[in-house]
């Protein structure tokens, strides 16, 4: 029996409300419970983890708003374990209303000044739009667009949104996953990393690339996937999905906290995409479901499903050339189920190469490593130097050399996030950006041009 509060309103016919109202009149100055948030239609687990922690900011009474079904009692089951954990439990409150009108019932009602999404992406640009159009700002899962006509509907809500004052906000927890954070620290520094290369198609500059499965554990729980989420048409395509991150990751490298104009900044070269087979048995361990259902049938073969959650796309940004990559497995190799998603990155300059590597050398846990391009006997006392200058905000980086001119970074565990708690980061830097009542313009445009860059990449891949 959940021990939160929830008040199931009853299913009524609502009349439908008009889709443009007066933005919203909620001014934002950082004190205590002004954010009150809306959760609507959470079918993906990282609605909950938004909740992981509580905030000053934001009040502990939040509103639901959601079909009938599995997808909202799992969300309502996370947050009640968060509210019941032995350590920082939080203490959240949520009012559920299911009915098939719960996007008109959360506008009408306009209990919250904050709407989160995580869910069906097949939807979301369509909730993002109506929320806006309400005058409620939102704090949006990736991705937010899943081809070429929601992208320009999302264009066309963001700027809406930035002319009324409404705060629309994609989810980036992997800026503050500390590799990431970090190479982009070492990429700053001239003396260190010298220029960016450009590099060529065949051997791009940046180079992403991401491994994720499809059964893994999520806050030591196998993660249940609603079924919708194995059709691309609700979920959208791997190379529209994941490579989110991996796009918004090369655009904080190359421009960061620069203003990007995708329709000049932007070349492509190329782009693929292919799928991952999952056999009867496997769709019923992660799903629960003895079968597939009607919707996916169109990509059954030979009584397997084909998901195309895999997906590269090769582009310039800027005149650097880039590669990002997605690979979906169902799940991790015998003896390496415990290593969650993977993740390789290179940044290229004239002094040295900065890297991430996470396979079995490095235990399936990412690692950062400097490569040395110089040959200079020096450049591991500058090297050093350059991260005992980071200490005040990064403490007690060492170096270790693992090979000639190749050096890893170790990073302190102190100082290390775990996946679910990136959510927090990300959840403080949108309540900075309300209390100071806008999104910067640079942020503004790094979302159009990442969200034009993967439905770019998956019409090109088709």
């Amino acid at each position: 029996m959940r021990k939160i509060f929830v008040a199931i309103l009853a299913i009524a016919s609502i009349a439908l409300v008009s889709c443009k109202q007066s933005p919203s009149t909620s001014k934002f100055s950082g004190r205590q419970n002004e954010v009150k948030l809306l959760t609507l239609d959470p079918g993906h687990f990282h609605a909950a983890l938004v909740q992981m922690y509580m905030y000053n900011e934001v009040d502990p009474t939040v509103h639901v708003y959601a079909p009938k079904g599995a997808d909202v009692e799992m969300h309502l089951d996370r947050i009640e374990r968060y509210n019941t954990r032995a350590e920082r439990p939080t203490s959240w409150v949520e009012h559920l209303y299911t009915g098939d009108d719960y996007l008109q019932r959360m506008i009408q009602e306009r209990r919250g000044n904050v709407l989160v999404l995580a869910g069906n992406n097949g939807k979301k640009t369509g909730y993002v739009q109506a929320a806006v159009d309400a005058g409620i700002n939102v704090l949006a899962d990736k991705p937010m667009a899943i081809d070429g006509k929601s992208f320009k509907m999302l264009e066309q809500t963001l700027d809406a949104a930035a002319e009324s004052g409404v705060m629309v906000y994609d989810i980036m927890t992997e800026r503050s996953e500390i590799n990431n954070e970090l190479q982009r620290v070492l990429v700053a520094m001239p003396e260190l990393f010298g220029e960016m290369e450009k590099g060529t198609p065949e051997e791009p500059a940046i180079t992403k690339e991401s491994v994720h499965h499809f059964f893994k554990y999520v806050s030591g729980e196998p993660l249940r996937r609603p079924e919708w989420y194995f059709d691309v048409k609700q979920q959208g395509e791997g190379i529209v999905d994941v490579t989110t991150h991996l796009v918004d990751l090369v655009q904080c490298t190359v421009m960061p906290e620069q203003e990007i104009d995708y329709k000049n900044d932007i070349k492509f070269t190329s782009a693929s995409r292919w799928a991952t087979k999952i056999p009867r048995d496997k769709y019923r361990l992660v799903t629960g479901k003895e079968d597939y259902p009607s919707f996916l049938q169109k990509d059954v073969v030979n009584d397997t499903l084909q998901v195309y959650s895999n997906g590269e796309m090769n582009y310039q940004l800027a005149g650097v050339n880039c590669r990002v990559s997605v690979i979906w497995n169902f799940m991790a190799e015998v003896g390496t189920e415990g290593t969650g998603d993977t993740h390789y990155s290179v940044v290229k300059g004239t002094k040295a190469n900065i890297e991430i590597r996470q396979g079995a050398e490095q235990g399936y846990k990412p690692m950062l490593y400097v490569v040395d391009k110089t040959g200079d006997e020096a450049f591991e006392a500058r090297l050093s130097a350059a991260l005992k200058s980071l200490d005040k905000r990064y403490p007690d980086l060492s170096l270790r050399k693992v090979a000639d001119s190749e050096y890893q970074v170790i990073i302190p565990s102190s100082i290390i996030k775990s996946h679910e708690v990136r959510f927090s980061s990300v959840m403080k830097v949108y309540l900075g950006y309300l209390a100071a009542g806008e999104i910067p313009a640079w942020e503004r445009s790094h979302m159009k041009a990442k969200y034009y860059t993967t439905t770019k990449a998956l019409e090109l891949a088709k």
